[in-house]
């Protein structure tokens, strides 16, 4: 049986709907395209285009055109856009507030979310996570990561610790920490968007 779409609440359909709503509200100010929210979100355009459009009927998002171009972004005026920003970024938010930290960062060639957020959000169940664990595989300046760190926290309201290995030990898989890393869940951030 194929259940309905609460009106008054349709930010509750799906995981694609919450991920698209987490990174257009975590991303305040910010127009995303539909073609980029796919690639961000792994879900089809066709998807995302349907997803937009109830969002954008129920006002919780805005979109304009430019040419043939769709682009989307939070409705500021959205009457719980406040509580609807918490419950996704105490959720959602590390992919898209990790990401959009790192991005621009000097030396860093990937960056994975691990532990116990990822494994969650892999669908491994268990308790609530206590922190969210981030690798950033390269080189960048240690005190950057910190403050980076510091500001997730501020924004995500939970400890976000933040590890960084080489990338010649990270191919290489020898350490005992990487191969651990390795055997569990993984999420990949996006770090091609813009550092907002």
């Amino acid at each position: 049986m194929r259940t309905s779409v609460p009106a008054i609440a349709p930010y509750l359909r799906s995981e694609t709907q919450a991920r698209l709503l987490a990174e257009l509200l975590l991303r305040p100010g910010t127009a995303r395209s539909i073609t980029d929210l796919a690639r961000v979100t792994g879900a089809p355009q066709s998807v995302i285009s349907r997803e937009v459009g109830r969002l954008v009927e129920a006002r919780v998002l805005v979109d304009e055109h430019i040419g043939r171009t769709r682009l989307v972004r939070a409705n500021r005026d959205y009457h719980l856009l406040d509580p609807l920003t918490e419950i996704l970024a105490a959720t959602f938010g590390p992919i898209p507030v990790l990401s959009r930290l790192l991005t621009g960062l000097d030396g860093i060639t990937e960056a994975y979310l691990y532990g116990s957020w990822a494994a969650r959000f892999s669908g491994v169940t268990g308790r609530a996570p206590g922190d969210v664990d981030v690798l950033v595989i390269g080189s960048p300046d240690r005190a950057l990561l910190n403050q980076v760190a510091d500001d997730a926290e501020a924004e995500l309201g939970i400890t976000v610790q933040i590890t960084r290995v080489t990338p010649r030990t990270w191919q290489a898989a020898t350490d005992p920490f990487v191969r651990t890393v390795k055997s569990q869940p993984l999420v990949r951030l996006d770090l091609s968007g813009e550092r907002t």
